[in-house]
């Protein structure tokens, strides 16, 4: 995959044009009423935001608007964990990007999560999921883990409630009727594998596209004298946020349609430096726990930033409240700890990334900053009702 270039991102508001990329309109726009017969009938067609590419899909899970409204359908259902008591939406909000606040989300039985749940926009183009398992390259495969975890339980499915979940959507008639629609080829089949392709579809469609930086993007608005200073210094070598933040997704992860492979960047940025060894706490080491190399204690996936301004806390531990203290953080090159358990000089961890280091930020630049990320922010999205709770009164 050849990297967008941050400054030609960032040069003017009419960027990107050059890449030739046709922008196509949803078949169903948001809050449209959509009968059975448009759901059966309707062929898709992609929402991209400005100067977005087509994202990659598997080629045994095509886009279908049938598949997305039954993906919406069983992300919003308390039916599809163990207990009856959780959805996927319990960790993921509408209304908050689809993240849900806290810095540890908690499982359908009360198990804490060891980190921070990612927002879903545009996760269409990430090239792995989660914060940090290189092996979870498409949305499919990482469904597995929310789904069937046993280590840390979040929907709490298991072998012993595996068909009692399946019969409470095999025994409802509007489920029947979803399925064979979003699934002509599956005959009354409902399982594990059309529910994760469904729901992997829905994910696929969260798509940000009006924001205030992307009528910017598009010359429909102007952004304001301290949003522009805060977008010129994100691209500077001053600020250095494009380094890991650069592409069309902000982040440098990134896969569509047609992209090359590439490698898969994780960054320790510094968060801990446990008794000054290079650790981190104990359950969140990073890339260390699939590759056991020491240098990659402390690395994570840098998230992209569409919607920042509404993900709070920040971090993969939550462990940062605002955007301004992660500024502070990014500025200071790190994190000094002083006291208890976690106390140690993460400015100083062996195993931070190169491209993390002090940087000469006034409070006028971090004002200038954070005005800019919030640019980013998709009013429309969070409350779209395209991509609402169905079940909502």
């Amino acid at each position: 995959m050849s990297k967008f270039s941050f400054k030609a991102i960032f040069a003017s508001p009419m960027a990107f044009l050059a890449l030739s990329i046709p922008l196509m309109q949803g078949c169903v726009g948001g809050g449209t009423e959509v009968t059975d017969t448009d759901v059966a009938t309707a062929e898709w067609r992609w929402e991209l935001p400005p100067n977005f590419p087509t994202p990659a899909v598997p080629e045994d899970n095509p886009m279908s608007e049938a598949k997305f409204q039954l993906g919406r359908h069983l992300f919003y259902d308390k039916r599809l964990s163990g207990n009856q008591t959780f959805s996927c939406a319990s960790c993921h909000h509408q209304d908050k990007a689809f993240t849900d606040g806290k810095a540890f989300s908690i499982g359908s039985t009360g198990d804490v999560l060891t980190r921070n749940s990612p927002s879903l926009v545009n996760s269409a183009y990430h090239s792995t999921y989660t914060w940090v398992d290189p092996n979870l390259m498409t949305l499919e495969a990482q469904m597995l883990t929310p789904l069937f975890a046993t280590k840390t339980v979040e929907m709490g499915i298991n072998d012993t409630n595996r068909e009692e979940v399946l019969l409470r959507f095999r025994q409802d008639e509007d489920y029947q009727r979803m399925f064979t629609t979003a699934f002509p080829g599956a005959g009354d089949a409902i399982d594990f594998e059309l529910i994760i392709k469904a729901i992997a579809t829905f994910q696929r469609a969260l798509l940000t596209g009006h924001s205030k930086f992307e009528q910017y993007q598009q010359g429909i608005v102007r952004l304001s004298p301290s949003e522009d200073r805060g977008r010129v210094l994100f691209n500077s070598e001053q600020a250095e946020c494009f380094h890991c933040h650069g592409s069309f997704n902000f982040n440098d992860q990134v896969t569509f349609a047609g992209s090359r492979v590439e490698p898969n960047f994780f960054h320790n940025t510094g968060l801990y430096n446990i008794g000054d060894h290079g650790d981190f706490p104990p359950d969140n080491q990073g890339l260390f726990a699939f590759t056991e190399l020491e240098t990659d204690k402390g690395l994570f996936r840098a998230q992209s930033l569409w919607n920042v301004g509404v993900t709070a806390p920040y971090m993969h531990d939550g462990s940062i409240a605002t955007l301004e203290e992660v500024l502070d953080f990014y500025a200071d090159g790190g994190r000094n700890i002083t006291e208890g358990e976690y106390a140690g000089d993460g400015r100083k961890n062996p195993y931070k990334s190169d491209l993390i280091g002090l940087i000469n930020l006034s409070e006028q630049d971090k004002a200038d900053l954070v005005a800019f990320l919030r640019t980013l922010t998709d009013e429309r999205l969070l409350s779209d009702e395209r991509f609402s709770n169905p079940f909502a009164e």
